[in-house]
């Protein structure tokens, strides 16, 4: 396997390289797109069913829950592809690790949302994917986080050359 390291801190490319060849890594591939699939067949076959037996509040509740399960789910199955794609040699650590390729903090995460009344199966879903979302935002934190801190260095760097560009230098 060929890792690309460029813009990417050394010792993020082998810690990012060791984890994908990992057995927690495959676990955790499979974890979460059994938990995509889970979550689809559940949202096209007996939730929808469900979902049209609520009463108006539980079922607009209901469709939000379920957007925002789907988004999370999105995203996590967006990272574990990447990561499955420097596995195999079709990408490097560097472009993985490419602002565009990181989670992003999931407001699905943080939301609250009115379970009474929702399937029980719905939250029981919601939940894993929850569990999963914040287990995989802490890895791909600790697999990124120093070409995080360099791009954020660099962004408030421009930003404030930005200022002093268009407002001038009021020393």
């Amino acid at each position: 396997m060929s890792i690309n390291i460029k813009n990417i801190g050394e010792t993020d490319a082998r810690g990012a390289a060791t984890f994908v060849s990992s057995e927690v890594f495959a676990r955790t591939f499979r974890e979460g797109m059994e938990l995509v699939e889970e979550t689809a067949n559940y949202l096209d076959g007996e939730g929808r069913d469900a979902s049209k037996e609520l009463p108006r509040d539980a079922a607009l509740s209901y469709a939000g829950a379920s957007m925002r399960l789907t988004t999370q789910l999105m995203q996590i199955a967006s990272w574990l592809l990447v990561l499955r794609a420097v596995r195999e040699g079709e990408m490097g650590v560097g472009e993985a690790g490419e602002t565009k390729y990181r989670l992003t903090p999931s407001e699905a995460a943080s939301v609250s949302f009115k379970s009474d009344g929702l399937p029980e199966r719905l939250i029981t879903l919601i939940d894993e994917a929850h569990q999963l979302y914040t287990r995989i935002s802490r890895l791909d934190g600790e697999l990124f986080s120093a070409r995080q801190v360099d791009e954020q260095k660099n962004d408030a760097a421009a930003q404030q050359r930005a200022l002093f560009k268009a407002f001038g230098s009021r020393s």
